[in-house]
């Protein structure tokens, strides 16, 4: 599976195939700053500092010009990673929402029933 990595924190998420950077981010418990989730304002801007992605749809030069581009500069809600990538969210835009889910994607283990909640009547 493929992992993108916060710079400068940290943090990793995986990444199924065919999903978008934003996509990944919010099935984990993550939050970020967002407009139209489109590609057409350019609001989620991100940076990306190592790996590749290819956009699902086409992103206007408008939106993201062939400068920004050459940069590093893309969109997560677009993005679709094709390997391993570290990217770095502007502005403090990534915040975690859902920190129960995080740990439990994290845990490598199932924990275990309380007893309380039999299946039994």
């Amino acid at each position: 599976m493929t992992k993108v990595t916060v710079h400068p924190t940290g943090e990793v998420v995986e990444v199924r195939d065919g999903e978008t950077i934003m996509g990944a981010f919010y099935r984990t418990g993550y939050a970020m700053r967002i407009g139209c989730k489109r590609g057409g304002c350019g609001f989620c801007k991100i940076d990306v500092h190592d790996g590749a992605f290819e956009y699902e749809r086409p992103v206007s030069d408008e939106v993201v010009t062939p400068a920004e581009a050459a940069d590093g500069v893309c969109l997560p809600c677009r993005a679709v990673p094709t390997g391993d990538m570290v990217v770095e969210f502007r502005e403090n835009s990534l915040r975690l929402v859902n920190p129960l889910m995080r740990y439990m994607l994290s845990s490598k283990e199932v924990p275990a029933r309380p007893s309380h909640l039999s299946t039994t009547v």
